[in-house]
């Protein structure tokens, strides 16, 4: 059974898009703004909102907290630059229900990126969100959808996808 599974098309995993985010306030969410700008090549970098106001942190509604890019084209490329920066390794507990993070401390371990002194040292936030064809049925404005769930991509799918096309090593339960 397990043999016509990969056989269908439907069933092929596919990288949907890679995320890239960076938190701050002020001064920092510059920097990491510039940052994105760089590893997106050109891409728009949007800056985030708060909806709460959380004093012990002087945050309140309204004031930018992050910046966040969405990269959907040469998303495998990207990411083996990424996953270098983190020597290839993930934790499981990183993966999730159609998606993995991680994080990247500096971002001059990536690699062809370099150190920029208006920007000084400072990490990200990198999410993969994985798909297979079908998804847009639940996504889209008019005749919306409902998908079962053997179409969501399971743990066990991400690593065995990540160890055959990427190389990736996998540590801890």
């Amino acid at each position: 059974m397990e043999i016509e599974k990969t056989k269908n098309k439907m069933r092929t995993i596919k990288i949907e898009k890679v995320v890239l985010s960076v938190g701050g306030i002020g001064d920092s969410l510059e920097k990491g703004y510039k940052l994105l700008q760089i590893l997106g090549d050109g891409q728009k970098v949007a800056k985030m909102k708060s909806r709460k106001r959380i004093p012990t942190l002087n945050v309140r509604p309204g004031l930018e907290i992050g910046a966040v890019i969405t990269i959907r084209e040469k998303t495998d490329i990207l990411l083996k630059r990424l996953l270098k920066a983190i020597e290839n390794q993930l934790k499981r507990k990183q993966i999730s229900v159609n998606n993995f993070s991680f994080g990247v401390k500096e971002y001059i371990e990536i690699p062809g990126v370099e150190y920029q002194r208006e920007i000084g040292i400072i990490g990200l936030d990198v999410t993969v969100v994985f798909k297979r064809a079908g998804r847009r049925v639940r996504i889209r404005k008019i005749k919306r959808g409902k998908i079962p769930k053997r179409q969501e991509i399971t743990k066990e799918e991400i690593i065995k996808y990540m160890e055959e096309n990427f190389g990736t090593e996998f540590i801890g339960k």
